[in-house]
């Protein structure tokens, strides 16, 4: 119902789906599908698994919105059915305007006939007239540039060819609507370059473009709006940056943590029964009080960064907790103000409830978009590889020079690890703390390679 209000009061609306489910019938042995076509036996013969549950969302024209998930998730499912490949089990999706979709590596195109002969086989499957297509065919080689490739059987291509030649064609056939399933993966880093510089241009000429793609800082940088969906539901849609958050604890396995911790006065913070073991009924006030001014000065400074959102996202199995964060510069002084070029310090104090064999501590730097920027940690740098007891302090401190471009940046912080082959969090504080760099000099890109130049005459 929300969907179809949006629907009727956005005149602009280029997508709508909803309430979508595809569900798929799975048989244990091919007799029992002959079995049920012919209506041989009344026993159900299958199990549905479901790749879509009730999806509803709806896109906007002119708008880049990008849809992430695990694997298995649905995304390459809804947006077959949003192209007309696939029917939805139940529920509907309307479409205004012309799609051209670039799916899965080989959809569309056929293998025996040459890049020029499916150019015009999918040029007249949008539509298009011999004339029209033949009007386009340079802009296509152009872009595509594979040369005389472009007339042998595609079934010689590379996979880098080939997905050259088939979004070429996909954006050159003038569509209102792009369509993009992780193609561009397979591209070298120039042709993807290209690529996103089209992406830009449709977005100015106000095109609608979807992009599924595992490539986080991408989805961050073009994408309007983002969805995530997890094993065939959606979970949320919203800025790339709260999404990819999401995202991120999907992959760990701490979705449902976020709004747990609250401030004192709100609802009490929760102390794990790891901790309660180790502490007094004093202590854990004292650690409550203590882990609520960190939040609080955390989510104080996101708010001066102008983050999106007025809390920290915060989760983990709560083993290790960050207790104390804050950065320093050249001199020792804390402060979140530094002068580029120089050097500066970044601080997390870290207290372990569970013994541990090899905790890892991290952070990472985003940009005000969301898109990260860099990061290390103490695996990465070999700095530290031991066990910890439980009951013990750690502080560690991150030295590095100022290297960012002048501008408002993002401080997450990490303590991780492997307990065998499986990865844990035990704390995560995003965007927990905001950094202005001070620069007189700002070159291209998002730091500064520090050049030495030398002009000579010759």
């Amino acid at each position: 119902m929300e969907d179809k209000q949006l629907q009727k009061e956005d005149a602009g609306t280029a997508i709508v789906v909803d309430h979508v489910c595809k569900s798929y019938k799975l048989y244990d042995k091919p007799m029992d599908r002959l079995k049920e076509a012919l209506k041989l036996t009344r026993k159900q013969k299958y199990h549905e698994a479901h790749a879509l549950s009730d999806v509803s969302f709806a896109v906007r024209q002119g708008e880049c919105v990008g849809i992430i998930g695990t694997n298995g998730s649905g995304k390459s499912t809804i947006l077959k059915i949003i192209t007309g490949v696939l029917n939805p089990t139940s529920g509907s999706v309307t479409v205004d305007g012309r799609i051209s979709a670039l799916l899965e590596l080989g959809a569309g195109f056929n293998m025996e006939y040459s890049g020029i002969e499916n150019i015009y086989l999918n040029g007249t499957m949008n539509g298009f007239s011999n004339e029209e297509i033949a009007a386009r065919m340079q802009d296509i080689l152009d872009f595509a540039d594979i040369g005389d490739y472009v007339h042998q059987p595609v079934k010689t291509y590379s996979s880098g060819m080939f997905v050259r030649l088939a979004f070429s064609v996909a954006i050159n056939i003038e569509p209102e609507i792009l369509i993009v399933d992780e193609a561009l993966s397979v591209g070298d880093v120039f042709f993807q370059a290209k690529c996103y510089h089209k992406f830009e241009e449709f977005k100015q000429m106000g095109k609608t473009i979807i992009i599924v793609s595992h490539d986080l800082s991408s989805i961050a940088k073009y994408c309007d709006r983002v969805i995530l969906l997890n094993q065939g539901v959606k979970l949320g849609e919203g800025s790339p940056k709260k999404m990819i958050d999401d995202y991120k604890r999907v992959l760990v396995g701490q979705y449902e943590l976020p709004g747990q911790y609250e401030l004192p006065g709100q609802h009490e913070l929760p102390v794990s029964k790891s901790e309660k073991s180790l502490l007094n009924d004093a202590e854990v006030q004292e650690a409550v009080h203590r882990q609520a001014a960190v939040q609080k000065r955390a989510r104080q400074q996101a708010d001066r960064a102008g983050a999106q959102g007025s809390e920290t996202l915060e989760y983990g199995t709560r083993e290790a907790v960050i207790e104390e964060i804050y950065l320093a510069d050249d001199r020792g002084t804390e402060t979140n103000t530094l002068l580029k070029g120089l050097t500066f310090h970044i601080y997390m104090k870290v207290k372990f409830y569970q013994a541990l064999p090899a905790p890892i501590f991290a952070f990472s730097i985003k940009n005000a978009k969301g898109t990260e920027i860099t990061g290390t940690n103490t695996m990465f740098e070999k700095a530290f590889l031991e066990p910890v007891n439980a009951g013990v302090t750690k502080e560690i401190c991150f030295t590095q020079k100022m290297s960012l471009q002048g501008g408002e940046y993002l401080i997450s912080f990490g303590v991780t690890g492997y307990e065998g082959d499986n990865f844990k969090v035990y704390h995560r504080l995003y965007d927990a703390l905001d950094v202005t760099v001070v620069s007189d000099k700002n070159t291209v890109g998002y730091y500064d390679m520090d050049s030495t130049i030398v002009v000579k005459e010759i």
